[in-house]
């Protein structure tokens, strides 16, 4: 349970990076708010359809696999967007990669969870569940902090290091 937890807050990063980021990569590209949010409409897409096929994938293989390609997707999503040179790259960067990576981190590690507990299943899942809601507390700060001191890209850089370093162990 608690593993389900770590691993639904750095995964869930996803959801909350962009919006964070969202002034910083406006004014680089300059484009009105319209167009600097397509990432978040992407990853919200990409988080959608990933969510079904991380499902499939979790009904299948077990959670690991599911994981794992969550891990390598937002990794490279992030090393993407953090490299990218045109506002597309980093739309598209976030709804095929970063969406689609956080995912497997809600849907199903919740659907796995409820697999492990036959007494307070219910209580379980809550828990797993509250990791998502825990990383909308913790991400946003740090990555405004990242991004006030290093700048967008690294920040971007930065996040997807880290999870490859620290959800592939788990």
């Amino acid at each position: 349970l608690t593993a389900a937890v770590v691993l639904s807050t750095i995964g869930s990063v996803g959801m909350w990076s962009v919006v964070v980021a969202l002034p910083a990569i406006q004014a680089e590209f300059g484009v009105d708010r319209a167009a600097a949010s397509m990432p978040y409409t992407l990853t919200m897409l990409g988080f959608a359809a990933g969510g079904v096929v991380m499902g499939r994938l979790a009904d299948r293989f077990g959670i690991t696999v599911p994981i794992i390609v969550s891990t390598l997707a937002l990794g490279a999503g992030y090393i993407a967007v953090g490299n990218a040179a045109t506002l597309w790259q980093v739309a598209i960067a976030h709804g095929l990669l970063i969406g689609f990576g956080c995912s497997a981190t809600f849907g199903p590690l919740m659907a796995d969870i409820s697999h492990w507990f036959t007494r307070r299943r219910g209580i379980a899942v809550a828990i797993a569940a509250a990791g998502n809601y825990l990383a909308g507390t913790i991400w946003p700060p740090v990555v405004q902090h990242f991004i006030a001191s290093d700048g967008w890209r690294a920040t971007y850089i930065g996040i997807g290091l880290f999870c490859l370093a620290t959800m592939l162990p788990l």
